[in-house]
Order: C-alpha cells, then sequence, then structure tokens
C-alpha cells in the first residue's frame, strides 16, 4: 500500500468508515509512539451538522463535501490501569453513535510463535517484550452499526505515511470487541480476544 488511494480501494471496504479510521491514523501519528490507548466514538457528519449547527461549524464539518463521512470524537482519556479490551467490555454506546474507533500500540510476534506464548497473561507480555523478532505496531480499528469493519496498522520499524498497512479484517479479535460494544446483545465469544502479544493478519 502506498497512499490512501490505495488503502481506500478494495470494494469490501466501506469509504466513509476507511477515511475516519486513517484520519485518526495520521493525527494520532504526529503525537510519536508510545501514547495510551484511545477510544473514538464515530458520528454521521451529517446529522452532527443537524444536531449541533454551531459546533459542526466550528469543526469545519457544514461543507457540502462532508456530506456522507464519520466524524470522530474522542471520548475521556482511559484507566491507564485497565486493558483496552477490558474497556469495551463495559461500553454501551448511545443510538446517536454510527460506529467506534481504538487506538493500541501492541507487541506482534513473527508467524510460528505463537504455540511459545505462555497462558499467563503478564508471562506473554515479558515473553513479547524478551522476543528478538518482536515488533512494535500501532492498531487503529473501526467498526459501525452496519457491520464495516476497517483497520490501519504502522509498524515502529517502518514509521512512514506510505507503509501503512489498512483492511477490513487485519485484527479481528479487536474488531470483534469494537463491534460488540454497537450490538451489546451479540456478545464476544472470547474476552480475551486480543492480546499483547496478538499477532494481526496481514
Amino acid at each position: 500500500m502506498t497512499g490512501t488511494e490505495d488503502l481506500l480501494g478494495s470494494a469490501d471496504v466501506d469509504p466513509a468508515l476507511a477515511a475516519a479510521v486513517l484520519e485518526i491514523e495520521q493525527h494520532i501519528a504526529t503525537g510519536g509512539w508510545d501514547q495510551p490507548a484511545r477510544l473514538y466514538a464515530l458520528v454521521d457528519t451529517a446529522e452532527m451538522v443537524q444536531r449541533e449547527p454551531a459546533l459542526a461549524a466550528m469543526m469545519g464539518l457544514d461543507s457540502p463535501s462532508e456530506q456522507g463521512s464519520l466524524t470522530a470524537v474522542e471520548q475521556d482519556q482511559l484507566d491507564p490501569t485497565q486493558l483496552l479490551e477490558q474497556v469495551l467490555e463495559q461500553i454501551e454506546w448511545p443510538a446517536e453513535v454510527a460506529g467506534c474507533a481504538a487506538v493500541v500500540e501492541r507487541l506482534v510476534l513473527p508467524p510460528g510463535s505463537d504455540a511459545e506464548v505462555p497462558e499467563d497473561p503478564a508471562a506473554a507480555q515479558e515473553f513479547a517484550r524478551d522476543h528478538p523478532d518482536r515488533q512494535e505496531v500501532r492498531i487503529v480499528a473501526g467498526a459501525t452499526r452496519h457491520g464495516a469493519t476497517y483497520c490501519a496498522l504502522r509498524l515502529r520499524a517502518h514509521d512512514e505515511d506510505t507503509s501503512v498497512v489498512g483492511g477490513v479484517d487485519l485484527v479481528p479479535g479487536l474488531l470483534t470487541l469494537l463491534a460488540a460494544t454497537l450490538d451489546p446483545a451479540d456478545p464476544p465469544e472470547s474476552p480475551a480476544a486480543v492480546r499483547d502479544t496478538d499477532r494481526p493478519t496481514t
């Protein structure tokens, strides 16, 4: 992938969701690495303009070009003592929220190392930190009430905008958790669907 056009080009991609995820990724990237996890509500821009025209105008969202887009609204800072996955299990978004997105940094391991990862979460994190072939990755994942998903991944070792990888199912465990916050009647099968040592599907 070499640019935004490539990342948005697949027929399976919801362009509004992908654009919102990539916008978040670009914004977060300006702050560098070692940042805390973040959570965003995604709201329909047209509905936001109708409900809060003054706020929308201040944010520059009242242009006709914004029609059909999603606006990311960052939520309060997350408790650093809680894993993002634990936070997501406690969330139920109100009806006006069309989707949600999360940002998290993780250590990922190369293919074939899954069998070596200890079951204990603390031991698994230590194993990942000490693994010689570990990679640091920033994940921005989003989901909508209509079932669309999108992820953007940036490796710390390849920290360039042109090296960001995008796709609809790169981190399925995290996407499942995000989707469940939009449909609480359908909880994720595994509460521990994403761990520090998870390896995104690329």
